[in-house]
């Protein structure tokens, strides 16, 4: 009987997988970018995928820009084709028909295994509405009641370093792996701005709370890739066999899920308390207080004065915690961590940067004297074009369509192409770092670190969709980032407080830090492997003029 059974259920699954290769066959051949010139794959299974991954970021799709152009087609897994294009109006065209162009769904369910089915995963008519309630939280008037928290954290971090620098055996320089505080930092701030909940992540004393170990859980194995899980992401019927990769993901989010729902039923309670306790008052979506963004959402959620078919389910809610402490957390910790880098190659604009913020007679500015500083907003804008922390995104054709191109093309076949065709199905790459370091787009210094070059900006990047600053790195149209403005903020808090008490210098040659992308793109020291992602910088007091 259990021999049928095993039969029966391998017989399954073989045709299972030969009905997606015959259909992913089909497709290939129907899809008109198989007449893109582009590399020839190098593995039937990973197409040019491993090549990519090997390099560091964007450097292999901008050499095959030089040899086939701005419109090309790489290989992707199973040497499927995928679209790549550097124009401008292409990626517009994209980015803002998000109902057309959704993330493919293997992507969808590997991040639902780390992030949950939050705002990051949902498509559609569910986007736009978990988006609608929570973009009231992400507004100016909201991000400017967390300043303060932002401060608190910036302050105590910088209170530890000085800590550290100053019991460094006389003669000795203290080397700091600055990535990992960051980290530690960002956590804290997304723990009380994000939903009132103390990680203490800086007090390196204390052994990790338990919905810190979950979330460490979650986002450590979904950097983990081998040919099973490769395959489950494509082959839903492959996600019932059990896995000691998934044993870890499901115990962490059973426990992220607990620990959130005491957080939602702390907030709600504290919502109907703050409207007369339970004697029928009512809650208008204008009178949303508080800092923390969760109390926001559920505020906005149990509003008395907007529709039902407006509000959100509380599965909804919940999956925005995961959601709010990776998008909070891993983003704004890499970019600070490369802005220190960034600095200490360019000496010239560190010392340029603090006296800027030595003019400052406040030690905590508000969110708009911070905005008012010019040369603080350069070298924001300029880290996060060079360095953007996620470097690049995919999307999938929904239906067949034709882009609209600002530059022809020439196809395989020498023929000039007015636009791209695809069909249902294709995969369409956003390069995001190639874009935001074009030498077409930003002129021939595109590859340097220059703040300056903000304040006069070439009329080329104006084309560029994005959402803030002519940057792809918080993405543009419906589904851009909704908390660029958090991570702006706290990331100038950061620099404020950090550049205005030390000066910075890289503990290693320059030649020794590379670039490791996963969720986000980190760097590592490359005769270090066995550390992972890390930067080791010098750090030493300033002395105040």
């Amino acid at each position: 009987m259990l021999l049928k059974l095993a039969l029966s259920a391998t017989a399954t699954l073989l045709c299972f997988g030969l009905w997606k290769l015959v259909e992913a066959v089909i497709q290939q051949l129907r899809s008109p970018l198989r007449n893109l010139r582009g590399p020839k794959g190098t593995s039937w299974l990973y197409g040019n995928l491993k090549d990519i991954f090997k390099s560091e970021n964007s450097v292999l799709h901008e050499q095959w820009i030089k040899e086939y152009g701005n419109t090309l087609r790489y290989k992707g897994f199973f040497n499927s084709n995928r679209l790549f294009t550097m124009d401008t109006r292409a990626l517009n065209h994209v980015l803002t028909h998000s109902l057309d162009y959704q993330k493919p769904e293997q992507v969808r369910y590997n991040l639902s295994r780390v992030l949950g089915e939050g705002v990051l995963f949902v498509e559609g008519a569910q986007h736009r509405q978990q988006r609608h309630i929570m973009n009231p939280a992400f507004g100016p008037v909201q991000i400017r009641a967390l300043t303060d928290i932002f401060y608190d954290k910036a302050e105590k971090l910088r209170d530890i370093w000085y800590t550290e620098v100053t019991a460094a055996e006389e003669g000795k320089r203290k080397r700091i792996d600055v990535l990992s505080w960051l980290g530690r930092m960002t956590l804290d701030v997304i723990g009380l701005a994000g939903f009132n909940y103390n990680f203490d992540a800086l007090n390196a004393n204390e052994k990790p709370n338990e919905l810190n170990q979950a979330f460490t859980t979650m986002f450590q194995a979904g950097q983990q890739m081998d040919i099973l899980r490769f395959l489950q992401s494509r082959f839903s019927l492959l996600r019932y066999i059990p896995t000691e990769h998934g044993k870890k993901i499901d115990i962490a989010q059973k426990t992220m899920n607990r620990i959130g729902r005491q957080l939602l039923r702390e907030s709600k309670e504290a919502v109907i308390a703050s409207q007369g306790g339970d004697k029928g008052g009512l809650i208008e979506k204008s009178s949303m207080k508080g800092r923390d963004l969760l109390s926001l959402l559920v505020k906005a959620n149990m509003a008395t004065d907007i529709p039902d078919s407006q509000r959100i389910s509380d599965e909804d809610v919940l999956a925005q915690v995961p959601t709010f402490l990776v998008a909070g957390h891993e983003t704004t910790s890499t970019a600070t961590t490369w802005a220190l880098f960034a600095l200490t190659q360019a000496p010239e604009v560190q010392t340029k940067l603090r006296d800027e913020i030595y003019s400052v007679s406040s030690d905590r500015p508000s969110m708009d004297e911070l905005t008012a500083l010019p040369y603080l907003d350069s070298v924001v804008k300029e880290t996060l074009r060079l360095h953007a922390p996620v470097p690049n995104t995919v999307r999938i054709a929904m239906k067949d369509d034709i882009l609209p191109l600002d530059k022809p093309f020439i196809d395989k076949y020498g023929n000039q192409q007015d636009v791209i065709k695809v069909s249902k199905g294709d995969s369409i790459f956003i390069p995001i770092l190639a874009i935001n370091r074009s030498k077409a787009l930003w002129g021939e210094d595109a590859m340097e670190f220059k703040p300056e070059r903000w304040e006069a900006t070439p009329e080329t990047i104006k084309s560029i969709p994005g959402v803030w600053g002519h940057l792809l790195s918080f993405l543009g149209g419906p589904r851009a980032c909704i908390g660029y403005r958090f991570s702006l903020v706290e990331m100038k808090v950061l620099l404020f407080v950090l550049v205005r008490a030390f000066e910075f210098e890289l503990a290693v040659p320059a030649s020794d830090i590379g670039k490791k992308a996963t969720i986000v793109q980190r760097p590592i020291v490359i005769s270090e492997p066995e550390k992972k992602n890390q930067l080791p910088l010098f750090i030493t007091p300033c002395q105040r003029p």
